[in-house]
């Protein structure tokens, strides 16, 4: 094989990997490097034929790319025609992880700047490094799972030229960004995703509420010390976008209390594992960021302004309502993994001015094509604002359906109907 690669297989799966070095700050104010995993997965039958290369772009933001286990799903469909590639975002998995530790000795203007190097326009950076450096320039295709179309646009905005096709997975952002829009809808949603919850697991009702009770009195530790407050519980509803989701939740809920008032070991492990953020604290750190653009600032924790609106989430209430893809500000005081950047996302929290993410007018024109799967009732995209942003984008092809929840891409029917509608406009024929 190549120079500087590293090989071995997977079941069924070809692997090679290697790594590459950036700039931490392509503004050019901070100094550094971030070093890029990058991961190239062929089918082993096709390893020396010259394949078009698919990247993927994986959801988040602060998400590593997978770790496949077998070959299936989309994977499957993609080895059979492509070599993909991963390459981990910066910040996660094997590209130079970032943890509260590296925020140490930063005050909290600092800390703001060093985050604001790991948004979606140095991630499309990093992606132009290596194809350029690792793939000689060779244009590819790309595979995103939500926060993945935000890279997306972005990169069909400053590099389209570098573009086969663009395939989207439940991931089209609102353009112009609007943070608060974004809350605006989807709080509801995960309200009526809480009551369809209750409809169908009915006991949970009182189950839910006995713990919140019982949470309400202040004194439940998690195995890593912190307490397990009601409103850390009601974010666990993030699960009830994704499948199972909603069974996953009704199976947590049951084994809550190991006898009356007490609850479970079972119970508190998971809910740290569930919360802690230990596998990807960028994800809170970075959830409101990514609408910032240009001169749109500040977010102003506008997740935690629309809830302030919203009395029926109160901790208090019952039926209790659970919350879904949302950062609030109490997060970076009760989650002790995430207690190191609570200065630096306050201060982003605050911030008037972004690096510009989007260009409107070069979408408008976009020529390179981009086929949507539009989940109809995500709880965590809303389909409104994807269907408004993709009526302004160039050679843009909409799929939308109630088949699926946020995580759909898992189905490999989703990627081979993406394929069949680029293919039927003549695009994407190697």
């Amino acid at each position: 094989m190549s120079a500087g690669w590293t090989t071995y297989l997977l079941p069924g799966i070809g692997v090679r990997e290697r790594r590459l070095a950036v700039p931490l700050d392509r503004s050019g104010r901070l100094a550094g490097e971030v070093t890029l995993l990058v991961r190239e997965l062929v089918d082993p039958t096709r390893a020396d034929e010259d394949l078009p290369l698919l990247v993927y772009l994986q959801g988040g933001p602060g998400g590593a790319n997978p770790r496949p286990l077998r070959r299936d799903g989309w994977l499957d469909v993609a080895l059979r025609d492509y070599r993909v590639v991963f390459v981990d975002q910066r910040g996660t998995g094997g590209s130079s992880p970032l943890d509260g530790e590296a925020l140490a000795g930063l005050d909290a203007a600092q800390g703001a700047d060093l985050l604001a190097c790991y948004r979606a326009d140095s991630i499309v950076a990093d992606l132009e490094d290596v194809r350029r450096k690792v793939y000689g320039g060779r244009p590819w295709t790309t595979l995103a799972q939500s926060f993945g179309g935000w890279i997306t646009l972005t990169y069909l905005s400053v590099a389209p030229e570098a573009l086969r096709a663009c395939y989207v997975a439940g991931g089209i952002p609102g353009t112009p960004p609007d943070a608060a829009e974004v809350y605006r809808r989807t709080f509801g949603r995960v309200a009526g995703r809480t009551a369809e919850f209750y409809r169908r697991y009915p006991a949970d009702v009182d189950a839910v509420a006995a713990i919140a009770d019982r949470l309400a009195q202040g004194d439940v530790l998690l195995p890593d010390g912190d307490v397990l407050t009601v409103r850390r519980f009601q974010s666990m509803g993030i699960d009830l976008g994704m499948k199972p989701g909603p069974e996953r939740l009704h199976w947590f809920v049951e084994k809550a209390f190991a006898a009356p008032g007490r609850l479970s070991a079972g119970f508190l492990q998971e809910a740290m594992v569930r919360t802690s953020q230990a596998d990807g604290p960028l994800f809170w750190t970075l959830q409101e960021s990514i609408y910032g653009h240009g001169a749109n600032g500040p977010t102003g924790w506008a997740a935690q302004a629309e809830r302030d609106r919203r009395p029926e989430f109160d901790a208090d209430r019952r039926p209790l309502l659970f919350t879904g893809e949302m950062a609030f500000p109490w997060m970076f005081d009760e989650i002790r993994l995430l207690r190191p950047y609570r200065g630096a996302v306050h201060e982003l929290a605050a911030r008037q001015e972004w690096s510009p993410l989007y260009d409107l007018d070069r979408l408008a024109a976009n020529e390179v094509p981009l086929a949507a799967v539009v989940y109809h009732d995500d709880m965590f995209v809303d389909s409104g604002l994807q269907l408004d942003t993709l009526s302004r984008v160039g050679s843009a092809q909409a799929w939308v359906t109630n088949e699926y929840e946020h995580d759909g891409i898992g189905d490999a029917r989703v990627l081979e109907r993406l394929r069949e509608l680029v293919r039927d406009r003549g695009g994407e024929i190697r």
